[in-house]
C-alpha cells in the first residue's frame, strides 16, 4: 500500500511559503543574482537619466530583489520586470518571472496577457536601443531597413518565448504528477475499502456456515435421539408388565441408536479427513468443508441408499413416532408429484422437527399432519392437541435447545417460503410452512 499523499504532505518543510528548503535557497540565490545584475545596470541608467548613481544602484537592487517573491506573487514580479524594461535592466528578472508565471496555476488568459505585455515591452526597448546604436554609429554595418525590426523581434522572442514555453511544460507536468498522485491515493482508499468489505463478507460467510452446520447436525441427531429417549422411557414403564413390548422397544432403541451412530460416524469421518488434509497443508479446516460434510450427512436417507430424505418417506417417519405410542393422523391433499430435492428435503425436515417437538413438549398428544400439493407450492402443517395430565406426568423429560423452530424457519425462508409457528387456542401447538414448488 502506498502513502503517496502522506509523503507529499510531510514533504512541506520549508520556511514561509516555500514547500522545501532547497526552494527557498534557490529563490534567495536568484534574488541576489538579479539584484546584483540590476544594480550594475542601474549605474548607466542613473547617468543617462541624470540622477545620482547611488540612487540608480539602489533602485536596481530593490527591483532585482523582487524575484524573491516569485512563487508567492508571480504576477507582481512580471509587472516589475515590464516596468523596469525601459531602463534596460532586469533580464534575469524577466526570464525567471515569465517561467514562474507560466508554471503557476493562474488562468491561461492572465498568463497570455502578461506574456504579451512583456513581449511588447521587450520589443519596443530592443527596437529603440537598436535604432539609437545605429544612429550613434556604434554599429557600422551596411544593412537594409529590415535589419532593425528583425533583430528586435528576434531578441524579444528569444527573451520571452523560451521561459514561457518551458514554464508551460513544467506546469503541465506538475499538474499531471499531482493528478496521478491523487488517483493513486484514491485507488489506495478504494482498495482498502474493498478489503474491508471482503473481510466483512468473509465473516458473514463464516457465520452463515456455523449456523448451517448447527442446523444440519441438529436435524441428523435430534429426531432419532428423541425417539430413543421416548422408547427408553416406555421400556422402563413396561419392562415388568409386558416383556414382549419391552423387547420390541429395546429393538427399536437399538436400531435408532445404530442409525444415529452411523450418521454421526459418517459426518465425523468426513470432518476428520478434511482436518487431516488441513494439517498436512499447514492450514485450518475451512468452515465451508465442515458445512458441506454436515449437509452431506444430514441429507442421507433412512436407509443406506445415499439419497436425501423425501416426502415419500413420511409414512415411515410417522410410523416411527406411532411406535412410541403417539397418535399421528396424516392427511394429503392434491396429487403428489416430484419436487426439487431441496424442496422435498426441507418439507421432510419440517415435519420431522415438528414431530420431535411433540415428543419433547407434548408426549402422548394426538397430532395431525397435513400435506397439500398445490399448483405452484407445497404446504404442510403439523398440529398437536394439548397433552393430557397423565401423559405429561409420565413423559420422558427431553432437553430442548430452542434451535428447532429457528432451523425450520431458516430452511423455509432460504427457499423463498413462509413459516409460521405458535400455540393454538385449544392449548396445543401448530407449525405451518409453505414452500414454492420451483
Amino acid at each position: 500500500m502506498t502513502t503517496t499523499g502522506d509523503e507529499h504532505t510531510e514533504a512541506r518543510s520549508g520556511p514561509w511559503w516555500w514547500e522545501r528548503r532547497r526552494g527557498a535557497v534557490l529563490d534567495w540565490s536568484l534574488a541576489l543574482l538579479s539584484a546584483l545584475e540590476c544594480s550594475v545596470e542601474g549605474y548607466p541608467f542613473a547617468q543617462d537619466a541624470g540622477i545620482p548613481e547611488a540612487a540608480g544602484v539602489a533602485f536596481g537592487v530593490v527591483a532585482g530583489s523582487t524575484l524573491l517573491w516569485r512563487r508567492r506573487w508571480p504576477i507582481a514580479v512580471v509587472l516589475v520586470s515590464i516596468a523596469i524594461s525601459p531602463a534596460q535592466m532586469g533580464l534575469l528578472l524577466t526570464v525567471v518571472g515569465l517561467y514562474t508565471l507560466a508554471a503557476s496555476e493562474l488562468p491561461r488568459r492572465i498568463i497570455a496577457a502578461l506574456a504579451g505585455m512583456s513581449l511588447a515591452g521587450t520589443l519596443v526597448v530592443t527596437l529603440v536601443r537598436a535604432q539609437q546604436d545605429m544612429a550613434r554609429g556604434e554599429v557600422e554595418l551596411s544593412v537594409g531597413d529590415w535589419f532593425v525590426p528583425f533583430i528586435s523581434i528576434t531578441a524579444s522572442l528569444g527573451v520571452t518565448a523560451p521561459p514561457l514555453l518551458l514554464g508551460l511544460y513544467v506546469g503541465a507536468r506538475r499538474r499531471l504528477m499531482e493528478s496521478l498522485r491523487e488517483r493513486a491515493d484514491s485507488l489506495e482508499r478504494e482498495l482498502q475499502l474493498l478489503a474491508e468489505r471482503a473481510e466483512e463478507r468473509a465473516e458473514w460467510a463464516r457465520s452463515e456456515e456455523r449456523t448451517r452446520i448447527a442446523r444440519e447436525m441438529h436435524d441428523v441427531v435430534a429426531h432419532r435421539v428423541s425417539l430413543m429417549v421416548v422408547h427408553a422411557a416406555a421400556l422402563q414403564a413396561v419392562a415388568r408388565k409386558d416383556p414382549e413390548k419391552a423387547v420390541k422397544n429395546a429393538v427399536l432403541v437399538g436400531d435408532m441408536g445404530r442409525q444415529a451412530l452411523t450418521e454421526l460416524r459418517e459426518m465425523l469421518g468426513v470432518l476428520r479427513s478434511g482436518e487431516g488434509a488441513g494439517r498436512r497443508s499447514g492450514a485450518s479446516v475451512p468452515l465451508a468443508a465442515v458445512g458441506a460434510a454436515a449437509a452431506a450427512a444430514a441429507s442421507r436417507a433412512e436407509d443406506e441408499s445415499g439419497e436425501g430424505p423425501c416426502l415419500s418417506e413420511l409414512d415411515e417417519l410417522i410410523g416411527q413416532s406411532a411406535a412410541t405410542g403417539l397418535v399421528v393422523d396424516l392427511s394429503v391433499e392434491g396429487e403428489a408429484r416430484a419436487y426439487a430435492p431441496e424442496v422435498e428435503q426441507t418439507a421432510y425436515r419440517v415435519v420431522q422437527e415438528a414431530l420431535t417437538n411433540v415428543h419433547k413438549h407434548a408426549a402422548g398428544a394426538k397430532t395431525y399432519v397435513r400435506l397439500a400439493h398445490r399448483a405452484s407450492e407445497i404446504a404442510m402443517q403439523v398440529e398437536n392437541e394439548p397433552p393430557s395430565e397423565s401423559s405429561s406426568a409420565s413423559s420422558a423429560r427431553l432437553p430442548s435447545g430452542g434451535n428447532g423452530l429457528v432451523g425450520m424457519k431458516e430452511r423455509v425462508v432460504g427457499l423463498g417460503g413462509v413459516f409460521v409457528s405458535g400455540p393454538t387456542d385449544a392449548g396445543g401447538f401448530r407449525v405451518s410452512a409453505v414452500i414454492p414448488a420451483s
